[in-house]
């Protein structure tokens, strides 16, 4: 089971693990917590968007092989670190959950269909979106009720991460409001590591998951990371968005794993 905060968010990091998993015949489930109504696009936030964007993520699910798609009901939290105004917030928001009904609601579905692995996010939240960091938390603690054995963390490699945009940032001049020093702080550092995932042979599902968002990849006042991602030339796109990063915290450091159900010790 993958877990996620947003339509269009299990496109971006972990979209060719499902796709790798379903073609070896596992039965794949995809959980998000919110229709993803706050997010940018052409039409305006609210009921309209989320219900475009619940029907990319079946788009979107259905091209990566996914047996089931749920979506757990919460309101989209929006963009800012804490989520914005708390009055401006739907009364359901996701980052204003009750963390253990949550918890509860997720690993019902956990239980149901006995999963042996969840995949949520680092404690980060990734890049920190206040919905993506409750994902953590509600995700670690529904695995710890249901008894689900294998508890992934999706992220990114930052290290590299960082060296790219430090080089990049020579010969291009980001927006004002893009800080490199924010990303010192996102993700994972590539210590704590523990899955490198191959995925080349599973990026054309990948780049079709990413299109599927269609709503977005515009919207904004400049191109969308989606919109980028996907003027990628294809021989590049395979090479930099061939791996996936996951984090395993009852595995030792240092562990080296190339598939989510590779024992360790071998």
């Amino acid at each position: 089971m993958f877990f996620h905060a947003h339509p269009d968010d299990e496109a971006l990091l972990t979209a060719g693990t499902m796709a790798m998993l379903a073609a070896e015949g596992h039965r794949v489930v995809l959980v998000v917590a919110t229709a993803g109504e706050r997010g940018l696009a052409e039409m305006a936030p609210g009921e309209e968007l989320g219900q475009a964007r619940l029907e990319e993520l079946y788009a979107s699910a259905a091209l990566l092989g996914c047996a089931r798609v749920e979506c757990l009901g919460y309101g989209d939290s929006g963009l800012s670190p804490k989520g914005g105004i708390a009055e401006e917030r739907p009364d359901n928001a996701f980052i204003d959950a009750d963390t253990e009904a949550a918890a509860k609601a997720l690993a019902a579905i956990l239980q149901e269909e006995q999963a042996d692995l969840l995949a949520i996010y680092d404690p980060a939240g990734g890049y920190g979106h206040p919905d993506h960091v409750q994902v953590h938390r509600v995700g670690k603690r529904a695995a710890k009720i249901a008894g689900t054995e294998i508890v992934l963390e999706a992220t990114v490699n930052r290290d590299p991460l960082l060296w790219l945009l430090r080089v990049a940032g020579r010969f291009y001049k980001f927006p004002p409001e893009f800080d490199v020093r924010t990303f010192e702080s996102a993700y994972s550092p590539g210590e704590a590591i523990t899955h490198r995932v191959n995925v080349r042979r599973f990026t054309r599902q990948k780049r079709a998951s990413m299109a599927a968002h269609a709503s977005q990849a515009s919207g904004g006042d400049s191109d969308r990371t989606l919109a980028v991602m996907l003027k990628v030339p294809r021989p590049i796109y395979r090479f930099v968005f061939g791996t996936e990063w996951y984090v395993r915290r009852d595995l030792p450091p240092g562990t080296r794993l190339t598939h989510p159900f590779e024992r360790w010790p071998k």
